[in-house]
């Protein structure tokens, strides 16, 4: 059975979705995409389902993030399952946009405590779905 991975992280109109759906496919992994364009509770209960049962929770931020609950959840995640947590910090979107200095000196702190926390951080998605496709879920 292919390995499964969650991909949480920024929305609003990103495209990293898109691309890592091919890496992971190119990788053999297998993916689950919350993002749906009528968010309904039975949506909200498979995106929660997911997150506990996929063998990788991938958050990947980039400079559209409109909130922070996505921060919160890879927090929340490299605490208590740190071992299958992943966070990609993608300093610009689509080569246009870019996070401020001040945004993204908050965010490489944010990426240093998930670290300590026993989970893996990357700066790229290719890296990390290859990465992902190596391990052995814990």
């Amino acid at each position: 059975m292919k390995k499964r991975v969650f991909l949480g992280g920024t929305c609003n109109g990103s495209t990293w979705r898109n691309k890592m759906m091919i890496y992971l496919h190119n990788a053999g992994l297998d993916y689950f995409n919350p993002v749906v364009e009528d968010w309904t509770p039975q949506d909200q209960a498979a995106e929660v389902r997911e997150r506990e049962t996929c063998d990788f929770c991938l958050y990947a931020i980039t400079p559209l993030m409109a909130g922070v609950y996505s921060i919160a959840e890879v927090v929340d995640d490299s605490n208590k399952r740190p071992e299958k947590t992943a966070l990609v910090l993608l300093p610009a979107e689509d080569g246009t946009l870019t996070f401020s200095p001040g945004t993204w000196k908050s965010l490489t702190a944010v990426a240093a405590l998930v670290k300590r926390n026993g989970a893996r951080v990357f700066d790229n998605l290719p890296q990390a779905a290859l990465c992902l496709a190596q391990e052995q879920p814990r």
